[in-house]
Order: C-alpha cells, then sequence, then structure tokens
C-alpha cells in the first residue's frame, strides 16, 4: 500500500490531458459558441449525435460480456440470485422514497402555482407523438411489459441495444455457463472474458472523443433553445434540481454512509462520467466506464454485471422524482384539485411506469403521459407545459438516475459482502489513480 501512495504522484498526467479538464473545456466552449452564434452551434449538434453512436455500438456487447462472465465466474448460483433479489428490494425501496420527494416538494414549494393556465389554450398538436405512445404503454400494462423483457432473438436485442433484453438473455446465457461447468464452459468464459477486455479497450478510444460528443450537445442546446429559454418554467426546473441534489446528498449519501464511504468523495470519483452525462443528458453515453470503475473501487465484478444493468431500467430515482413532480406542477399550473386518493394513486401507478422508461424514445413525456391517464382529474394536455425544459430537466434526470444506479451497486455489494471497503476507501482518498480509458 505504501508503494502505490508513493508511486502516485509521479503517476499524474498534466493537468489538459484530464479527460474532466477537456470535457469540462468543451462545455464552457459549448455555451460561449451558442449564445455568440447561435446557428453555428446548432450545427454542431451532428458530434454529440456521433459520440452517442459510438457509444450505443459497443454498449450491448460489454453489458452481455460482463454479466455472462460474472455469473459463470460467481460459481454459486444462488448467490447470483440473492444479489439480483436484494437488488430489486433495494431498487423499489429507493424508487418509492423518490417517489414521495418529489411528492413532498412540490407540495412545500408550489413551482405551478399562480400561473393559472387554461387547458383549453394549450396546443395538443405539440404533443405529436407522445401521447400515441403513451396510449400504446398504457393499454400493455405490466403484461405487455415483462413480455417485451423476452428478445425475439438474442442477435435482435443486441442490434437494437435495448439493454434489459440484452441483461435477459445474458442471464440465462451465463447461468448456462455456469451449469456446463468443466473444460468447455471454462473454454467459453475465458473466450468471453478476453472479449470483454478488448471491447473495454475500444471503450477507452470511444470516451477519449467524449469532448467533442458534449461540445456538440451544449452548443446545440443553447443554441437552439437560448440562455433565457428556462424564465417561464425556471421554477420547476430549479426546484427539480434541487430535489435531485437533495435525494443524492440526503438519501443516497445517508446509504452510502452506512456502507462506511463518502458519497462526496464517491462523486469526485466519478467526476468524467457526471460530466459527459450531464452535457449530453444521456446515461447511456458512460455505462461501459463506469462499470468498469466500480469493479477498480471495489466491487465484485458479477455484483457491476448484474447491478447496473438491470437498474437502468429498474432503478430510476431522478425519474421518479420527476414523475410526481411534474404531475402536482401540472395539476397546480392547471388550477386541478388532488385528492389523497389522487396521489395514492399517482404513487402506485408511477412505480410501474417509471419501470423499463429508459430506452422508449422521448421516454419521460410518454410515461408521464401514461400516468396522468391514470388519474383523470388532471389534464394531459397540461404535459405541454413541460415539453419546452425537459432537455433541461433531462440532464438532471440522468445524472440523478446514474449516480443512483451506482450508489445501489455499492450498497448492494457492500449488503452482500462483495466489496472491498478497504480498497474503496484507498481509491476515494486519491491514493491509488484509476484510469478507464487505459482499458
Amino acid at each position: 500500500m505504501t508503494t502505490i501512495t508513493a508511486a502516485a504522484p509521479a503517476a499524474r498526467k498534466p493537468l489538459y490531458t484530464s479527460l474532466f479538464v477537456q470535457v469540462l473545456a468543451a462545455l464552457l466552449l459549448g455555451i460561449v459558441l451558442g449564445i455568440a452564434s447561435p446557428e453555428f452551434a446548432v450545427s454542431l449538434k451532428i458530434f454529440s449525435d456521433a459520440f452517442l453512436k459510438l457509444i450505443s455500438m459497443i454498449v450491448a456487447p460489454i453489458v452481455f460480456c460482463v454479466v455472462v462472465h460474472g455469473i459463470a465466474g460467481a460459481g454459486d448460483l444462488k448467490k447470483v440470485g440473492r444479489v439480483g433479489v436484494k437488488a430489486l428490494v433495494y431498487f423499489e425501496v429507493m424508487t418509492t422514497v423518490a417517489l414521495v420527494v418529489g411528492l413532498i416538494l412540490a407540495y412545500a414549494f408550489g413551482p405551478g402555482h399562480g400561473m393559472n393556465i387554461d387547458p383549453t389554450t394549450l396546443d395538443a398538436n405539440a404533443l405529436g407523438s407522445y401521447s400515441g405512445k403513451a396510449k400504446e404503454l398504457k393499454g400493455g400494462g405490466i403484461g405487455s411489459f415483462l413480455l417485451n423483457v423476452i428478445p425475439t432473438t438474442s442477435f435482435d436485442a443486441l442490434s437494437r441495444n435495448d439493454v434489459l433484453q440484452v441483461l435477459f438473455f445474458a442471464i440465462i446465457f451465463g447461468t448456462s455457463l455456469a451449469l456446463v461447468g468443466g473444460e468447455k464452459g471454462e473454454k467459453i468464459s475465458s473466450l468471453i472474458d478476453a472479449l470483454s477486455t478488448v471491447l473495454f479497450r475500444a471503450m477507452g478510444l470511444i470516451v477519449r472523443v467524449a469532448p467533442l460528443g458534449v461540445l456538440g450537445a451544449v452548443a446545440y442546446t443553447v443554441g437552439k433553445y437560448g440562455v433565457g429559454s428556462l424564465k417561464q418554467l425556471v421554477s420547476l426546473v430549479a426546484l427539480f434540481y434541487v430535489s435531485v441534489a437533495i435525494f443524492v446528498l440526503g438519501v443516497l449519501g445517508g446509504v452510502m454512509a452506512l456502507a462506511g464511504l463518502n458519497i462526496l468523495k464517491f462523486l469526485s470519483y466519478l467526476r468524467e462520467e457526471l460530466t459527459i452525462v450531464l452535457a449530453t443528458a444521456s446515461s447511456d453515453a458512460v455505462l461501459p466506464q463506469v462499470m468498469r470503475k466500480l469493479e477498480r473501487l471495489g466491487v465484485k465484478d458479477s455484483v457491476v454485471g448484474l447491478v447496473i444493468p438491470t437498474g437502468y431500467s429498474f432503478n430510476l430515482d431522478a425519474f421518479s422524482i420527476y414523475l410526481t413532480l411534474a404531475v402536482v406542477f401540472i395539476a397546480q399550473a392547471t388550477n386541478t384539485p388532488l385528492s389523497f386518493g389522487d396521489l395514492l394513486v399517482v404513487l402506485g401507478v408511477s412505480l410501474i411506469t417509471s419501470k423499463g422508461a429508459h430506452g422508449v424514445p422521448g421516454s419521460a413525456i410518454v410515461i408521464l403521459a401514461a400516468t396522468l391517464n391514470a388519474v383523470p382529474s388532471i389534464p394531459a394536455i397540461g404535459l405541454v407545459l413541460v415539453l419546452s425544459v425537459d432537455w433541461f430537466i433531462g440532464m438532471a434526470r440522468a445524472l440523478g438516475n446514474l449516480i443512483g444506479n451506482c450508489v445501489a451497486t455499492v450498497v448492494v455489494a457492500a449488503w452482500e459482502g462483495d466489496l472491498d471497503r478497504a480498497k474503496a476507501q484507498h481509491v476515494l482518498d486519491g491514493d491509488e489513480l484509476v484510469d478507464v480509458t487505459a482499458g
């Protein structure tokens, strides 16, 4: 340990080579370009789209390899099942807490009060395809959602980058591989491990162009919507950011403390990934490197391989806060009274609709529409009120979801005894440098 600590300062690279510094510089440059030359800034969106496509290209195979290798390497299938059950229990508890936090803060600050919006004056055409998708989602119900978890073919799941379907197939494949065992099982397991190493190395190359992706995303946002685009709904946006901060530092910080770790040091450890997510409004952009960083932190790979991909669909903390906050905001803005029974319905429906929201095009609006359909007293057309700021809210939503999933992985690992606390503390204290871009 002494050797690592002493060697760390010598291994430090110049500040300008830090991915975090590069991403931060790109973010600031994007803001400047968006203000100075909006038309040119909007055209830079191609950088963001290209970066997200590059990440999307590699996410599914990495998830498959990590999950399969984690299950096959665990050796005890009962342990794998136990980790899965604990993760789901944790997800449900945190989702419920997040939904309640959204309700409490919405009533405490009343961001929609005083707007006095007449629903008949809102433009229904603005919802476009969102309402159609919401009706499909509502009509399918939980049965349709569960059926959708099963891929038509394994190749179809991989080609469409459906993380939940890839996870489902990977669990079956990994379990089968563990049951086969012996020489045949070892050969396949070694092959998948080698493939995983190559994929992570490729991910390291892709991540190096993250600053360009961030530049394109931020420049487009500022150029298209303008710095003053938040004026009308600034109270809702500000309250949501505050809500996410309270949940992360208060709720998740408390949970991390129980695991013996500091939430602020943990966030600092993930600062590069969090900056990318904040700028691109997409947690997909950092899924592979987050998984690798958690492994380097001291979390067993089998736990990382199960909890992170599952959490992307089942543990959307910030999204849950947004659901209840937005529902109450729309009710307040349109002067729609909500009974205690209505609130219970919102909570119950949100527990279901929030699952699987990740990966649905325009997921926030779609799921919010499906939730509102369950409470007829609230005019669904009120969705138009939040459309204009969905991107800005989406940045904090993606950020909160990612932090929630990372904390969930650490907590489940600690619960299961698969967290090397000494190593985690060592890494979070900065005594050991971790660079996932090196593969």
